[in-house]
Formats: C-alpha cells, sequence, structure tokens
C-alpha cells in the first residue's frame, strides 16, 4: 500500500498531468466514459496530503476542459443532429434527448445549469441545445456559470472528504473515501433534480393542460451512458 501511495503522490506532482486532465475533461463533454467529477475529487484529496496536484491549476483545467466539451457536443448536436452515431440511435437514449428537448424549451437556462450536474444527462443537454438551436452566446454564457460552480464544488468535496486525520498517513484511502462520498452525495442531488424537473413538469401540466405534454410531464428518463 505504502508503494502505491508513493507512485499516486508522484504522479499527482508531474506536469504531464494537467494536459492529461484537460483531454480528460474535454472529452466527458460530448463522449462520457467515466463522470468526471470523481477524477476531480480524488486529486483534491490527494493535493490535501501532499500538495499536489496544485488546486488552482486543477480547478483551470477542469474548467477549461469542462467548457470545451460542452461547446464541442453543442457544435456536434448543431451540424449532425442526434441520430448520427448507432449510441444515439438506441432508445433508452433517444428517450433522454426526448426529455433534453422538453426541458430545454420549457426552462433552457435552468436545465443547462442543472444538467452539469447530471453526468448523462449534460451530455444530452448539451446536444440538443446545439441540434435545437438554442442561442450559443446564452448557452456559452451559463455552461461557463455551471461548469465554474461543479468545479468548486468537486473540489470542496474532495477537500472535506479526506480531511478526517486518521487519513494523513493514507492519501490514497482517502481519495477512495473522497470518491465515494462524492458519488453517494451525487446520487442524492440527481434524485433531487429528477424530483425538481418532475414538479416543474407536472406545474406546467396543470398551468396549461389544453397543451399536449411531452415526453412522461418533464419527468427525467433513467439514465444511461451513451458510449457504443
Amino acid at each position: 500500500m505504502e508503494f502505491i501511495n508513493e507512485a499516486v503522490l508522484h504522479a499527482a506532482g508531474q506536469w504531464w498531468i494537467y494536459p492529461v486532465l484537460l483531454m480528460f475533461f474535454f472529452v466527458d463533454g460530448f463522449a462520457m466514459v467515466v463522470p468526471s467529477e470523481t477524477l476531480i475529487v480524488a486529486l483534491a484529496a490527494f493535493s490535501r496530503h501532499s500538495g499536489e496536484p496544485n488546486l488552482w491549476i486543477l480547478g483551470l483545467t477542469a474548467l477549461t476542459g469542462a467548457m470545451a466539451g460542452d461547446n464541442m457536443a453543442y457544435m456536434l448536436g448543431r451540424k449532425i443532429g442526434l441520430e448520427r452515431w448507432k449510441w444515439m440511435r438506441r432508445p433508452r437514449v433517444q428517450k433522454v434527448f426526448s426529455w433534453a428537448r422538453y426541458e430545454l424549451e420549457k426552462r433552457g437556462a435552468v436545465l443547462i445549469f442543472t444538467a452539469r450536474y447530471i453526468p448523462w444527462g449534460r451530455v444530452a443537454v448539451n446536444y440538443v441545445a446545439g441540434t435545437t438551436g438554442y442561442p450559443h452566446r446564452r448557452f456559452f454564457l451559463l455552461d461557463a456559470l455551471a461548469c465554474f460552480t461543479w468545479v468548486g464544488y468537486s473540489i470542496g468535496i474532495g477537500l472535506v472528504a479526506s480531511s478526517f486525520p486518521w487519513l494523513h498517513s493514507n492519501p490514497l484511502l482517502g481519495a477512495g473515501i473522497a470518491v465515494v462520498f462524492a458519488i453517494i452525495l451525487g446520487i442524492i442531488i440527481d434524485h433531487a433534480l429528477r424530483w425538481w424537473h418532475k414538479r416543474l413538469g407536472r406545474n406546467d401540466a396543470h398551468a396549461a393542460p389544453e397543451e399536449s405534454p411531452a415526453p412522461e410531464q418533464g419527468s427525467v428518463p433513467e439514465q444511461t451512458s451513451p458510449v457504443a
């Protein structure tokens, strides 16, 4: 365990970690494989014990990569639509797209901001925003604000969850606990946002009963990874 701790801490202090992270956060915006929150949380936990990686550079790297990835998804949605790739045509993925389209029409600003905290949801929202012609300038500003708060939230979780004194001699365990804590908190936030959007959808249905409701009156479909 001591050898693993030293190896991870050594890697966290290398210059090349930041370009790798930048690319990871960028790809996460339009083709998510693993929620990037877990990586920020783990590295923030390491930083608390060793000072590496630098939290300011980590935060700036995550912010830049996340914004670039989200805007890439927006541009891809505008250029290729929602059926170009095989994974996009899966029924469950199309259901996510339908939900995102409906919510974007009803409350675009709220959705773009909150979707950043829903791993697979943000990918769908970014694509749909581009496909539906949502104003790019407005999308960019809302996404920038969402990414900024998301980075601070992720780093904060890593610092808080790794703050226990008995973890100081084992940063790897501290990072693991921080990631588990982040996943649990993420599930809670995900369900809270699902409930909130569903409630807003019901309010819309009551306010305009003559209109035909979109997919399940704003309910958030079960998440699925958009990776072939």
